[in-house]
């Protein structure tokens, strides 16, 4: 299945071309997504509290900013392509680090890449009415074009999603200026402030579905340390964008979930796709659906070039690390970038556009997904009792702040397994499968590459 070699098929490697602005705006172009646009009127009708709505957004920022450091600490140490592959391979060893790769490569960043292509093509067709056939050519389109793009060079991929994610947050910033500018909406929606309103869920079913919702509207903030290797002095970029993504991400949302309840009172609020409308019809009239559907194209497009850019690099970490395809580690000598990897992700999203049904299959890794990313926020502690602490960058707040993270984790872990252990049973049976595939490409004689150094010289150090 896969063939191992006794080199790597190129001795380029990847350059550090990246600055702290690209960072950031890795984190927000990936997490802002059409999430914000749907999110709010889950947690509105459940919650019936803008107190509540507020206090959600803050308490899942706050903690995700927790698990954000940890990863900071990993990446200052570790700062090579692959993120949480490298980080679980580090502190767990190579079977872990594959079952991750295996499950990335598999179903998740092909099923994400297609679910995110498949969401820019319908709301075109919202726009332009597009066949099902050029919907799908839409679709595919999309995913070429980015992944053309990131190929011809990770500073030509950069400037794109930067400018992508500075128009997402500029019209953001549009819907909220325009909405109180003009007087549009009305702030006794606000009003009672504190108290559930009637027909809202119970106070603990609503939290928790508040805090899910939450969780996976900011999902994604990990994967900037993917580029690690290709972040200019990593080891203080890497955890300042982290931070500072974060940080930009919650205040968006807080900021746009009051607007929308500015706009809609709660008591209006349906469904997602309904809130939305009924937004957009209160900001540009009738043309508010067509207006919306523009800027969800946007902000969602802008997270398909965020992932295009970061899913690669773990298939190229594991390939250094002969454990995936060997030519996923070549290098374009001119380009620099990991065009096999690239193209992996890519061909592999275009035909799952093509086959469709791959939300319902995407559904059932969720569960494994989070486990995965507590398992790397504990690899910090196990990191330490290995190795000590150490590094240009040591998580603040240590031990509570991994605990902390850690034991949010475990909580949500229960409630998707109690809310639907059917799909949380088979993404982890199928990522265990994993395990004779492992031990089919594992060679210990043929360990792959040692981190790579960092390189410190200033020419290194004016990425952007």
């Amino acid at each position: 299945m896969i063939h191992l070699k006794d080199e790597v098929s190129s001795q380029h490697s990847l350059k550090r071309q990246l600055g702290l602005v690209s960072a950031t705006a890795l984190v927000v172009g990936e997490v802002v997504a059409v999430g914000i646009f749907l999110t709010p009127a889950e947690m509105s009708r459940s919650l019936g509290s803008p107190l509540l709505i507020a206090a959600v957004w803050i308490v899942m920022g706050t903690l995700s900013i927790l698990g954000a450091l940890c990863y900071g600490e990993l990446a200052a140490r570790y700062p090579e392509a692959g993120g949480g592959y490298v980080y679980l391979r580090e502190a767990y060893g190579p079977r872990v680090a594959f079952l991750y790769g295996w499950k990335c490569f598999l179903v998740m960043d092909p099923g994400l890449t297609a679910a995110l292509a498949v969401g820019v093509a319908s709301y075109t067709s919202y726009i332009v009415n597009l066949s099902w056939l050029a919907s799908k050519s839409v679709a595919i389109g999309c995913i070429l074009a980015v992944a053309a793009a990131n190929i011809l060079g990770v500073l030509l991929g950069a400037f794109i999603m930067r400018w992508l994610t500075v128009l997402k947050l500029g019209l953001l910033l549009f819907i909220i200026c325009w909405a109180l500018g003009f007087g549009l909406g009305n702030w006794s929606h606000f009003i009672p402030f504190i108290p559930q309103r009637a027909g809202s869920d119970a106070l603990g079913v609503a939290l928790a579905g508040g805090f899910i919702s939450a969780f996976f509207s900011f999902a994604g903030w990990w994967d900037v340390s993917k580029v690690a290797g290709e972040v200019s002095n990593p080891q203080k970029i890497v955890p300042r964008a982290l931070f500072l993504g974060i940080l930009i991400v919650t205040i968006v949302y807080l900021a746009t979930s009051a607007v929308f309840l500015y706009l809609v009172p709660i008591e209006r609020v349906t469904s997602g796709e309904t809130f939305a409308a009924q937004a957009g019809e209160a900001l540009f009239g009738r043309m508010g659906g067509l207006i919306f559907s523009a800027i969800v194209i946007i902000s969602v497009f802008g997270s398909l070039a965020a992932f295009i850019m970061v899913a690669p690099r773990v298939y190229y970490a594991m390939a250094r690390d002969r454990l995936f395809l060997m030519s996923a580690a070549w290098i374009h000598p001119r380009f620099g970038t990991p065009v096999r990897a690239i193209a992996f992700q890519s061909l592999m999203a275009s035909v799952l556009v093509l086959l469709g049904n791959f939300r319902s299959i995407v559904a059932y890794f969720i569960f494994i997904t989070v486990a995965f990313v507590g398992l790397t926020v504990a690899g910090v502690i196990v990191i330490r009792k290995k190795h000590g602490a150490g590094g240009a960058y040591q998580t603040p707040g240590y031990p509570t702040t991994p605990v902390v993270f850690l034991a949010f984790i475990v909580v949500l872990l229960l409630v998707l397994a109690a809310s639907n252990p059917k799909q949380a049973l088979i993404g982890t049976a199928v990522v265990a499968l994993g395990l004779p595939v492992f031990k089919y490409v594992w060679r210990p004689h043929a360990a792959g590459p040692q981190p790579q150094p960092v390189e410190t010289d200033d020419s290194q150090n004016k990425g952007t």
